[in-house]
């Protein structure tokens, strides 16, 4: 569009005023449901946005890049951590807090401050629109928000997509940032295979999986069957979370199933891996000499743990870095650019869970 629409606009299409449309976006509970239900519907036709503030309106600039990302939040880790310390305190920190990381560094090198949305438990209008309506351009992961409501917030501000493949043709417009998980797991898998001899192999996804996790797995079955080792089409178990609590449970209930015990737990991210290790080790397991396990991510944590956890590092920090970096060039002149698609290499972290 070139000009962009209005609160007037989205007032006149539902027939409210512009009262209620501000009511809609300030105190959704205000209003009644059809009536907000309307509003929001007028406003996702017109590609509306609500500016956040009186510097947005005159300038059409906020100073402020936004990021949205599901709350990974996981208190085991968190506890885990525990002291004050400064290295204490980067062992608690997990995937989105080095992207945090990353865009914050890169977001204060080029003058922005950065706004971030750690939750979407109150409904895409609720938190999209407030936050999009305030910051110049957005950085959100793969299935946080409604490919509709990207759409609709495109429109009006660059937006870049992060971790895992575009999910709709309706998002081709957009930048996008992943990195090789197919290729990190596939590694650590021959790896295991190959250099320890370990044919047992168990892999632990998560019941909602995302993207990335699936190309992890993608990556796993694909050694297997290079090697020839017996694999199924499905994760031996999905953890309902990725937590440390859930790897716990799942390598709990891997060692209880009947028959040969595995010979290495693959877990699709570091969380759920160390989790396993406590299990292990309450079971009077040794770790690799009984059971190898193996993570993904490359957090902090995962060095300072005992042993130290095998693992796939991923350019989590850059990622964030590469974002602000998409977003800026968009908002200094690149708008008619064509779309970036970015693919970030991860490495091996050979450590001694695996035998190394």
């Amino acid at each position: 569009m070139s000009t962009a629409p209005t609160v007037y606009d989205v007032a006149e299409r539902s027939g409210v005023s512009i009262a209620t449309v501000s009511r809609v976006y300030r105190n959704p509970d205000s209003v009644r449901a059809q009536t907000r239900d309307r509003v929001l519907a007028a406003a996702r036709e017109l590609g509306y946005v609500p500016s956040g503030n009186a510097r947005g309106l005159a300038s059409r600039s906020t100073g402020v890049l936004g990021l949205c990302f599901p709350d990974y939040a996981d208190p085991d880790a968190e506890s885990e951590a525990g002291g004050s310390a400064e290295a204490d305190d980067d062992a608690a920190m997990l995937y989105s807090d080095q992207i945090i990381r990353g865009m914050e560094r890169a977001a204060r090198r080029h003058g922005y401050a950065l706004l971030i949305a750690a939750s979407l438990k109150g409904g895409p209008e609720s938190l999209v629109a407030k936050v999009a309506g305030r910051v110049d351009g957005f950085a959100v992961l793969a299935r946080t928000v409604p490919i509709e409501e990207l759409e609709v917030i495109s429109r009006r501000q660059p937006v870049v997509m992060l971790a895992g493949p575009r999910e709709s043709d309706q998002l081709d417009h957009l930048d996008h940032i992943e990195v090789a998980n197919a290729d990190g797991q596939r590694e650590l898998t021959r790896h295991l295979i190959e250099d320890h001899g370990l044919r047992r192999l168990a892999y632990v996804g998560s019941a909602e999986e995302s993207p990335d996790v699936a190309a992890r797995f993608r990556g796993y079955l694909e050694a297997c069957r290079a090697a020839g080792v017996a694999v199924g089409d499905e994760p031996d178990l999905r953890a309902a979370l990725m937590t440390q609590a859930e790897g716990a449970q799942a390598a709990a209930t891997l060692l209880d199933r009947p028959g040969d015990r595995p010979e290495a737990l693959l877990f699709a991210n570091d969380q759920m891996a160390v989790g396993a290790l406590h299990t292990l080790e309450r079971r009077g397991l040794r770790v690799p000499q009984d059971v190898a396990v193996t993570g993904f991510d490359g957090i902090a944590l995962s060095r300072l743990v005992r042993p130290a956890l095998t693992t796939v590092r991923q350019p989590m920090r850059r990622m964030g870095e590469e974002a602000v970096e998409l977003l800026v060039r968009r908002l200094t002149g690149g708008q008619n650019a064509d779309p970036v698609s970015m693919m970030l290499p991860v490495s091996l972290v050979r450590r001694a869970s695996c035998g190394c």
